[in-house]
């Protein structure tokens, strides 16, 4: 039997990439990614020359199968996704489930995702979290947030900068004006930014300062709310996500 890795890889900052994980990808027999293009930039920064091969959502129900076939007759296999840990809102967990019931053996890299850094710098209370990832676009969104209401712990959502603002309007109707919130943006990034509040202060900021980038929310639960602590508007300078 073969051994399937899964990968993380820096959310902004290239000097997050671990040692091993750059090893890893360059001993391979293939390199499963989310988009080939995305990942081959991270390649070449290392100098990994390895076989890429595409394996994102709209392709893992088909392409599941052969690769099972493969790391049974005992090929390495590494998957990476355009940032972070594979199966953290990104592919990955139908290809471990799989691997599993196939008896292959699977191990996952310590390594890179959004939300801890968000987390833990947040100032929101971090020993007991939910995390939501994506809310769904359209239907089922508000049946989502009503199910969270009453949530004591801190809350994790990941969103895009398109759907930010309303996302922040939605989490006041449900759940209060003074309710904490911390937006983490361009984790890892030149342009990271944390900006703490309450649910009105943060929206009022994104209102009046186009929101940019890919952003982690972190929402005080129920319980643990104290808009004492957590207000606070704060800009953070890191290195260029890519280096030429």
């Amino acid at each position: 039997m073969g051994l399937l890795y899964l990968v993380p890889t820096p959310v902004g900052n290239l000097e997050d990439m671990t040692l091993r994980a750059i090893r890893i990808l360059k001993e391979a027999d293939l390199v499963l990614a989310e988009d080939t293009r995305t990942s081959g930039i991270l390649l070449k920064h290392f100098d990994i020359k390895n076989r890429l091969l595409p394996h994102h959502k709209f392709n893992e129900h088909a392409s599941c199968p052969s690769i099972i076939e493969r790391l049974k007759t005992g090929a390495t296999v590494a998957l990476i996704s355009d940032a972070g840990t594979p199966g953290i809102s990104d592919p990955g967990f139908l290809l471990v489930r799989e691997a599993i019931k196939a008896g292959i053996c699977v191990q996952c890299l310590p390594g890179a995702t959004a939300f801890v850094p968000a987390l833990v710098s947040s100032g929101l209370p971090c020993e007991r979290f939910c995390f939501e990832g994506f809310l769904p676009q359209k239907k089922g969104r508000n049946t989502r947030l009503e199910s969270l209401r009453e949530e004591t712990r801190t809350m994790v959502f990941y969103e895009s900068p398109f759907r930010v603002i309303k996302t922040l309007e939605q989490l006041t109707e449900i759940f209060g004006t003074d309710r904490n919130v911390c937006v983490c943006r361009e984790i890892s990034k030149i342009h990271e930014e944390y900006v703490r509040g309450s649910l009105t202060e943060v929206l009022t900021h994104f209102k009046e300062n186009e929101p940019r980038g890919e952003f982690v929310i972190i929402l005080a639960g129920k319980e643990n709310n104290n808009n004492k602590n957590i207000k606070n508007f704060e800009n953070n300078k890191t290195n260029e996500v890519y280096d030429d």
